[in-house]
């Protein structure tokens, strides 16, 4: 076997944990570091790139949900076993705090990123998925680390990471921010307070060791935000998604005989782009609402939901949300982006 994630190896493993293949994985991953890869290296080259490989096969449904939490479970194991083996030269490096952002439960690219950095020489304490800010910030408090890594991987969850920066740089403790949830070159995490951004595990290991600041002042204002109605909606999600709803079943005929379980899932789909619009209008960004509808759509259209249906939706907010200009005008930009709108 050769000292680096080549082509086979990377088939042998998505064929592994797509098969559901535990054994199969951890001979593969475990090959590697045996033959010298680093752990690091098998982590983002091996288990990462596999773990995205599951992600579209779920927004294609090509996959069910079963077969996707088997294959990431398999992931998670592969990356724990490969952490008990990470050792590094020299004494630590520092002190790394490592959470999800509030609201954010995916917590895998995290997981792999912790063990980066420990494989990289760093002291890392994990907290896992959706921390709320203020126990962060008494943790960090307590323990005084060097860094405080944030993981954001969905946009909606962007709200959540503006407290946690807030609080965070409040005990002084500088903030690494990370995952596609930030945005494009990690435009949004600066913008929010950030510190720092690095694209990936690798990218952190590399920025972290590098210039790291040992202080922070508090995270400056939003000065871009020429409202509040980010807060104002979030505030209110509940009630809106209820109005919402009750604007569906009398608008569409066939909503009066949806199970219980369709009408809640229809009552999922309305929060859904409402945090995705509270996250839009706190960036102040209209393209990230707009990436998300695209990615709404794509994920829609295999699950026998055309974009016709979704503009219903979306026609549907615009009439509850009346009264919010940048909601409203965020909301119609989106909904003019849906494929029958052209």
């Amino acid at each position: 076997m050769s000292a680096t994630v080549d082509e086979a190896a990377s088939a042998g493993f998505f064929a592994a944990i797509a098969a559901a293949d535990e054994p199969a994985a951890m001979r593969i991953a475990g090959g590697l570091a045996d033959a010298g890869v680093p752990v690091a290296r098998v982590l983002t080259d091996l288990v990462a790139p596999a773990q995205r490989r599951v992600g579209e096969h779920w927004a294609e449904a090509s996959w069910n949900v079963a077969r996707e939490h088997a294959a990431t479970h398999i992931c998670d194991r592969v990356v724990t076993a490969l952490g008990l083996r990470a050792t590094a030269a020299g004494p630590p490096r520092g002190r790394v705090v490592l959470a999800c952002v509030d609201g954010e439960w995916h917590a895998l690219a995290a997981r792999i990123v912790a063990e980066t950095l420990r494989a990289e020489g760093w002291q890392v304490t994990f907290l896992g998925a959706s921390t709320p800010a203020d126990h962060l910030a008494r943790f960090v408090s307590e323990k005084g680390p060097d860094a405080v890594a944030l993981s954001c991987v969905l946009a909606a969850s962007l709200p959540g990471a503006r407290w946690m920066i807030e609080a965070v740089r409040h005990t002084g403790v500088p903030v690494l921010a990370g995952g596609p949830g930030f945005g494009p070159g990690g435009r949004w995490a600066r913008l929010l307070g950030a510190d720092a951004w690095a694209a990936d595990a690798a990218g952190a290991a590399a920025r972290l060791a590098h210039d790291w600041p040992a202080f922070t002042d508090p995270a400056p204002a939003l000065d871009h935000l020429p409202d509040q109605e980010h807060r104002l909606l979030a505030d209110r999600r509940y009630d809106l998604v209820e109005q919402a709803m009750h604007a569906f079943t009398a608008k569409v005929p066939g909503a009066a005989g949806y199970s219980a379980w369709q009408l809640e899932k229809t009552r999922e789909d309305f929060g859904y782009i409402l945090d995705f619009l509270v996250a839009a209008l706190l960036v102040d960004d209209v393209s990230l609402l707009e990436d998300f509808t695209g990615w709404l759509t794509r994920i829609m259209a295999p699950r026998g939901v055309p974009a016709p249906v979704i503009g219903i939706g979306y026609d549907i907010l615009l009439d509850v949300l009346a009264g919010r200009p940048r909601a409203v005008r965020m909301l119609a930009a989106a909904r003019a982006s849906l494929p029958q709108a052209r």
